[in-house]
């Protein structure tokens, strides 16, 4: 049996046995992984890319309205929610937790209960491949009086969670999980969890919403003090839904986030932009063929998430913004891309934040670059679905890329014409190393295929027709 660690125990008020028994009473059908049988998928060389097209909902964006919705008042609707697995993930374990939701026609209706009356789910919470769902739902449940059990698929039970639990535990909740944070995990909730002020020791926008999610259910003030910006749907939503949440610069220039406890939180109607995350596939590809001519419709552009787009423009891609506006709190944009030269560039540390899932398909971009790309700082693609900084690597050797990692860096030489290709790439069930790899596949003399297509529905369920409706060549 795995080593068992047990996290931020209170023995004078919970004794072991109390955790002990329940825990190891779920903990063999938690080990239990869903069958998951494999597809591969082939990439062929394309011509020019053209049409217009909406990619899905934005990820980040989709799990919060569906988790504020189910602990707010009254009812909330969400159009153009993502579907995709990972999504669907957080909507089964709200509606376990006491959530009703329901789609009707292409809106989806969440039926509150309020914070206070989430009820103890019957079993386990499986978060499948969803790091954000499970670190999110941590954060909401670590300070509701009750256990949850969480588990997730073979990837996420890979993933630390230990970055949660450490602040969660200074507010009071308790944990058992796998040595080093992982999954299976149980969290007793803090019966009156405690307002903290935290500094956030990595630059981490699930750590950061953890904190807050759990800070709705303390009494006072919790303080998530972030010292380099992250993303931000959690911090937008929480003031729609109605929470008082202010930011403010610190004298070392920090941001200090603070929000007040026990918040009145009511439904509300959200339109969910298209995921920048989604969007920069097609980019990429139409970037890669020349003659190509896309335009992406209704995608988010918040600055904390479009470091792809400025990487991209410095690289010498033509990608433009059209139709700027705001929708629901978040800025949105038609962007239109055309097939460009590229030139290798230098991606500084600093941008990591605003692009963390989107250097996979930019170093597709940097293989087909004239001159060496250089991207500073990659440490957390380490720790993703996947180890994504070696998946990267060896995919990009394998289709004839000279690559080179030193350290937290990952150095790309480009010749200015796509590489060879003819490679089987492993995607370690990794939606985004997959369809990297396939968007480098359709600029490449020879095919390109990935071990498992399947895996890419966790975040882009209409991802082969999208592509190929615009002159792909997936099958």
């Amino acid at each position: 049996m795995a080593r068992v660690m047990i996290w931020g125990l209170n023995f004078q008020r919970l004794n072991c046995f109390e955790v002990l028994n329940p825990f190891f009473f779920c903990y063999k059908p938690l080990m239990k992984q869903t069958t998951h049988t494999s597809q591969a998928l082939v990439s062929r060389l394309t011509g020019a890319l053209r049409g217009t097209v909406t990619p899905p909902g934005d990820k980040s964006i989709s799990h919060r309205a569906i988790m504020l919705g189910g602990i707010a008042a009254g009812r909330t609707s969400v159009r153009g929610l993502l579907e995709g697995e990972d999504v669907l993930s957080t909507v089964a374990a709200l509606r376990a937790l006491g959530a009703q939701i329901a789609k009707e026609g292409d809106v989806w209706i969440i039926d509150g209960v309020g914070l206070d009356k989430l009820q103890e789910a019957a079993g386990v919470l499986d978060m499948g491949n969803s790091g954000t769902s499970a670190r999110l739902l941590i954060g909401l449940l670590g300070a509701r009086p009750f256990t949850s059990f969480f588990t997730g698929d073979a990837s996420l039970c890979k993933r630390p969670m230990g970055r949660v639990i450490e602040p969660l535990s200074q507010m009071g909740a308790t944990f058992m999980s796998r040595e080093g944070g992982r999954f299976p995990l149980a969290v007793r909730g803090a019966g009156a969890p405690k307002a903290i002020t935290y500094r956030l020791p990595v630059a981490s926008a699930q750590v950061k919403s953890a904190v807050l999610l759990a800070g709705l259910s303390a009494e006072g003030t919790t303080t998530v003090i972030e010292p380099i910006p992250t993303r931000d749907p959690t911090e937008r939503m929480l003031r729609a839904f109605g929470a008082q949440l202010t930011i403010e610069k610190g004298e070392d220039g920090a941001s200090v986030i603070r929000l007040q406890g026990r918040p009145r939180l009511t439904g509300r109607e959200i339109i969910v932009p298209a995921d920048i995350s989604s969007a920069a596939f097609p980019i990429v590809a139409a970037c890669l063929r020349d003659g190509s001519k896309v335009k992406l419709m209704n995608v988010g552009i918040n600055e904390r998430r479009a470091g792809i787009l400025c990487s991209l423009q410095e690289m010498g891609a033509i990608v433009l913004l059209e139709n700027e506006r705001e929708v629901c709190g978040e800025p949105v944009a038609d962007i239109l891309v055309r097939g460009s030269a590229l030139k290798g560039v230098t991606i500084p540390a600093s941008r990591v934040p605003s692009m963390v899932d989107e250097y996979p398909v930019l170093a597709m971009a940097a293989a087909c670059a004239n001159g060496t790309s250089r991207f500073i700082g990659l440490g957390e693609l380490r720790v993703k679905e996947s180890d994504r900084l070696m998946l990267v690597a060896d995919g990009l050797k394998a289709c004839g890329v000279a690559v080179e990692i030193e350290g937290d860096d990952l150095i790309i030489h480009g010749t200015g014409v796509p590489p060879r290709g003819g490679a089987t790439i492993a995607t370690a069930l990794d939606h985004r190393i997959a369809m990297s790899f396939l968007v480098l596949g359709m600029a490449t003399p020879e095919p390109i295929a990935v071990d498992d297509g399947r895996v890419i529905a966790t975040s882009f369920p209409n991802f082969t027709t999208m592509m190929n409706d615009l002159g792909a060549k997936l099958g």
